[in-house]
């Protein structure tokens, strides 16, 4: 509200929660324009902090801690010690799941039971061969959420939800970078992103992932 002089007397608590939640999200599907991984941990205490749910946050980092999804170098040790490479879409996604469970993730689809079980009975026999990005979306249309923009020429992670927060958040990661010389400085190595592995949960963070051969070659040359 504002009085008669001008002045705002401050925001609601609803007001700083929705403001706090729409940046998250933002940060997590762009998480280059925003910092990276310290703004998305930032983020996610401001809105816990919120919520007043510190403690389930705190337990949730402990969690990702004990299934080794989170080094001293954060969730981007794990990825590079993983394939060599810690893509900002596939932190992302690591993040963007605990903010799933505690409802602070906005979907831009959701899934019907259907087609969450459907992606999940498939996913290990569809990664036998290598996919490309329009490849995911064609079997399994758009993405709830998208970490890592629209860019073809960049890494990408393509995470399908429905709307139970108990569900996995099932992740499609792909990669792709601008070719290294003498090619064009704008030629990236790929026409479009190529998928390295599809996430499922898992006990422990590595115990959820089923790899591409292209995926797999990576992560040996690593």
């Amino acid at each position: 509200m504002t009085d008669t002089t001008g002045h705002n007397d401050g925001r609601t608590a609803r007001e700083v929660r929705e403001y706090l939640l729409t940046q998250l999200n933002d940060a997590l599907r762009r998480p280059g324009m925003y910092g990276g991984e310290t703004a998305l941990r930032l983020y996610l205490d401001a809105v816990a902090f919120a919520d007043a749910a510190e403690q389930a946050w705190q337990q949730e980092l402990k969690d990702l801690q004990t299934r080794r999804g989170s080094f001293s170098t954060g969730v981007s040790g794990a990825f590079q010690d993983l394939w060599g490479d810690a893509h900002e879409g596939a932190v992302a996604s690591v993040y963007a799941e605990i903010a799933y469970r505690q409802g602070w993730l906005r979907l831009d689809r959701t899934l019907t039971s259907a087609e969450h079980d459907e992606i999940r009975r498939v996913s290990e026999t569809w990664c036998r061969k290598d996919r490309l990005l329009s490849d995911v979306v064609t079997a399994f249309g758009p993405p709830s959420v998208l970490f890592g923009g629209n860019n073809p020429n960049y890494p990408k992670t393509l995470a399908y939800a429905t709307d139970r927060r108990d569900d996995t958040l099932l992740c499609f990661h792909l990669w792709n970078a601008f070719a290294p010389s003498p090619s064009s400085s704008s030629a990236s190595v790929h026409a479009e992103p190529v998928l390295w592995a599809f996430r499922d949960g898992g006990t422990l963070f590595t115990d959820g992932f089923t790899f591409t051969p292209e995926g797999s070659a990576c992560r040996r040359a690593s």
